[in-house]
């Protein structure tokens, strides 16, 4: 069954679709079937990254399903070990091997890597990469304000994206009002947070019931209502059914604030600072 997603225009012009799937941890056949299960459903939008070692897995199923590859739009990120421009370069070749993928409709540097200092020449390959037809639109995860202005100081370009984590518990509202202020789309990596934290909290678990939904379509749909792109993950064809059922319903701005005010200053699910972590 297709449901039709709302979509959003980067700054470089690409439509993307306003929830994806993320698929951290989908491999092997099992997670091509989740994956063609989730595009036979509606989604549109699957993102992946080389550190997940998936990028064959995504592949496959862009393969295997019955819908068109031009209408799907895949992700992958560049790893932190490989920022070097060469290394970047073959592996952005690399990455479209293993998926056995023509091109890449949206390709990031997954951190900036700030002591390693390399993400200006990362960000240099992924700009010729663009120019070669490797990648369609590309962007950055996880880079703070000063990474992005100096990306653009230094090469011209601006991302089309910023991914971040992004969830009730950690809302990041100055990252994502600097993010639009300077037309870059904000896009949520684990958007749901913690399963276990997030369907024990009274708060979500009253609006949800006002509004005859679960907790976790309230919480994709306070993204949506952010202008955010959300990409949560799942398996399951009925939870990912549920998680694209999201726009029926609207949140008022008592309840979206009330969300907002979950957040806290540990709300980071695994303490990565982009200011100090280094990805491998």
């Amino acid at each position: 069954m297709e449901k039709t997603i709302p979509e959003i225009t980067l700054n470089d012009g690409l439509t993307l679709p306003v929830i994806g799937l993320g698929t951290y941890k989908l491999k092997g056949n099992e997670g091509v079937n989740s994956i063609i299960s989730a595009i036979d459903i509606g989604y549109r939008l699957i993102d992946s990254a080389y550190n997940y070692e998936n990028e064959g897995t995504v592949g496959e199923a862009v393969r295997r399903s019955s819908v068109p590859r031009e209408e799907l739009k895949i992700t992958s990120k560049l790893p932190g070990r490989y920022q070097n421009y060469d290394k970047a370069i073959t592996t952005i070749q690399e990455s479209l091997y293993r998926a056995n993928l023509d091109y890449y409709d949206v390709y990031l540097i997954h951190w900036p890597n700030p002591k390693q200092d390399t993400y200006v020449e990362a960000w240099q390959a992924l700009i010729d990469a663009k120019k070669w037809g490797l990648i369609r639109s590309i962007g950055v995860c996880n880079f703070l304000p000063e990474h992005i202005e100096r990306l653009e100081k230094e090469t011209g370009v601006k991302p089309s994206m910023n991914q971040i984590e992004l969830h009730p518990f950690f809302n990041q509202a100055q990252q994502r009002k600097w993010n639009e202020e300077n037309s870059l789309v904000t896009e949520s990596w684990s958007p749901l947070a913690r399963a276990n934290e997030v369907l024990q909290n009274d708060l979500l678990q009253k609006i949800a019931d006002h509004h005859h939904k679960s907790i976790s379509q309230v919480i994709l749909r306070w993204h949506y209502q952010l202008g955010a792109i959300s990409i949560p993950k799942s398996s399951s064809p009925e939870r990912q059914l549920e998680n694209i059922s999201i726009f029926d319903f609207s949140l008022n701005e008592t309840e979206m604030s009330l969300i907002s005010g979950l957040t806290h200053p540990e709300g980071r699910i695994n303490n990565q600072d982009p200011a100090t972590y280094e990805e491998f």
